[in-house]
This record gives C-alpha cells, structure tokens and sequence, in this order.
C-alpha cells in the first residue's frame, strides 16, 4: 500500500503537518509532533482506525484517497523475474534526501 496523506492534504489546500495536526486535535484526535512528522513524511508503522477515520472526515476524503494499492509489489511465490533478482542481491534500493533534513514531496 502507498501511504498518500500529503498529495491528498495538498489537494484540500493543507501545505503543513501542522496545520493538518491543529486540524485533527479540532476534532479530538491528539498527535504528537513525532508521530505527525511520520504520518506527514513517510509510511506510517501503524495507525488506528478510529484515526483513520478521524483524518478523513477532516480532508474530506474517503479511504482510498490516503491509501492506494500496489498489487504489483506482492511477491508470488515461484515468479521471481531476473531483475528482481538483480534488485535483491544488491541490497535495499538508494532513496536520495535533501541536505536540510526535510523531507521530499510524495511521488
């Protein structure tokens, strides 16, 4: 699953975690900074779903405008082609960062 929280933040005109966090604690979901930071960056390890639907009332959106299917990423056992093979022996892949720490916008 691609976690899609800022692209769909960004489509309702909310540009920072924070903003998005004064907006959630509005309606009673508390997030710390730590955890916003995550949720607003990257892949979160886990999230409720009382949160989940917390979050969606306050975009306006529905559950598969903040999670997106990537079927194509599901290992079958027995097909694995040459360069996943090649993928694999080289090791994780290289994500490149910016210099001041912040993150890069979604893909």
């Amino acid at each position: 699953m691609k976690w899609n929280l800022r692209l769909t933040a960004a489509n309702k005109g909310i540009w920072k975690a924070s903003e998005l966090q004064r907006m959630l604690a509005e309606h009673g979901l508390v997030i710390s900074a730590g955890k916003m930071s995550g949720l607003w960056s990257g892949q979160p390890v886990s999230l409720k779903l009382e949160d989940l639907d917390v979050v969606c009332v306050v975009l306006g959106c529905e559950i598969s405008d903040l999670l997106i299917p990537e079927p194509e990423k599901v290992s079958r056992p027995g097909q694995q082609d040459a360069g996943q093979a090649v993928v694999a022996a080289a090791g994780p892949a290289v994500v490149p960062r910016r210099r001041d720490g912040r993150s890069l916008p979604p893909m």
